[in-house]
């Protein structure tokens, strides 16, 4: 027999849920994801992890099929996403999710699938990396031509369609020793770092333009706040990206082209995470006036988590490159504030949909 409390949360997520929801599963794989890249850490956190990738592989299933039963019951609800300025751009979340989970997957699916872990993992991968390639290009387009998707002003939500090729990038770099020896292995790499620079650049494109607009018109409403926090998620997973790849280029190319590669990691890895770190220093800043203000839950919380989860990742990858301690140390105190943050929005998302 089905409880009422959890019928109730069920009608509640199949009314509110649209493809920003998607993040809540991000911001749940990159905690597993981000741990087993650690530098330093305890005996237990690996098991603990693989509970919390496990944890994001079944909410990943629920929001599928909680969108499907939106489409189903409620499809002008479920197109109005297509009609928003907002809630269009989120639509490079699902193909991020499968890609988040998938790399989790590989980390930690063998002792519960076996040989399956990696051809699983490599499913998620292609159909995460197909429709991220799809967001990047039909979401831009839809926002060049129809009228009403501009919204008043660039916002970082802007990044959001065009963020997953730079995670399949990412998460393609673990694929590459899989991989076919020869060709198939060294087309596999060159297509990541294609995806690189087809985010890289649309990244450069958009955030200029959210700077100043946030230097203009201010941060807006509090319940926008978090949103700051997405500039994070390319910068911190272009360094990741660039820093994974270089460390398997030598599978896939020849050594010179593979030393220069690792040697390009590790140079824009410095340069750009110091970017991200300055940005991170004003998203803290401006979320913590909020907060003193008020700041309301809102799905966009999860902001706080996948971007951040990223930067673990990039310094975590610069310590193992560089052989740098402080950055090893950075990741473990930026893992800590994760993991905290994670644990903050699975609260209020909980009591959200019990409708608290």
């Amino acid at each position: 027999m089905t409880s009422p409390a959890l019928t109730t949360q069920s009608h509640t997520l199949v009314r509110h849920i649209g493809p920003n929801w998607f993040a809540s599963v991000m911001g749940t794989g990159i905690v597993a994801n981000a741990a087993a890249t650690l530098p330093h850490r305890p005996p237990w956190l690996h098991a603990a992890a693989g509970v919390v990738w496990a944890l994001a592989a079944l909410w990943l299933v629920t929001l599928t099929v909680a969108f499907a039963a939106q489409w189903l019951r409620d499809p002008a609800r479920a197109r109005g996403h297509h009609a928003d300025a907002v809630a269009v751009q989120f639509y490079g979340a699902p193909p991020m999710a499968l890609l988040t989970v998938g790399a989790g997957t590989l980390l930690y699916g063998p002792p519960l699938l076996g040989g399956a872990a990696v051809p699983v993992a490599v499913v998620l991968w292609a159909l995460g990396t197909v429709g991220g390639l799809v967001s990047a290009v039909s979401v831009p387009y839809a926002m060049f031509t129809r009228e009403g998707l501009d919204g008043d002003a660039p916002v970082p939500a802007w990044l959001m369609p065009v963020v997953p090729p730079m995670v399949s990038a990412a998460t393609g770099a673990a694929l590459v020793p899989h991989a076919a020896a020869g060709q198939a292995r060294l087309t596999l790499l060159l297509a990541c770092y294609a995806m690189f620079g087809l985010s890289l650049l649309a990244t450069v494109v958009v955030l200029p333009q959210v700077w100043s607009r946030l230097a203009r018109h201010k941060v807006g409403a509090a319940a926008t706040v978090p949103t700051l926090w997405i500039v994070l998620g390319p910068l911190g997973q272009s360094v990741t990206a660039a820093g994974a790849l270089g460390a398997v280029a030598g599978t896939a190319a020849d050594a010179h082209l593979a030393e220069a590669l690792a040697l390009f990691g590790v140079v824009y890895g410095v340069c750009v995470f110091g970017f991200a770190l300055l940005w991170m220093s004003l998203a803290v800043a401006v979320t913590v006036r909020t907060v003193r203000r008020g700041l309301p839950f809102a799905p966009t919380w999860w902001s706080f988590t996948f971007p951040l989860g990223t930067c673990v990742t990039a310094a975590s990858v610069l310590a193992a490159h560089t052989g740098a301690v402080a950055y090893g140390w950075l990741a473990v105190g930026l893992y800590a504030g994760l993991a905290g943050a994670w644990g903050a929005v699975v609260y209020r998302t909980g009591r959200f949909l019990a409708g608290r």
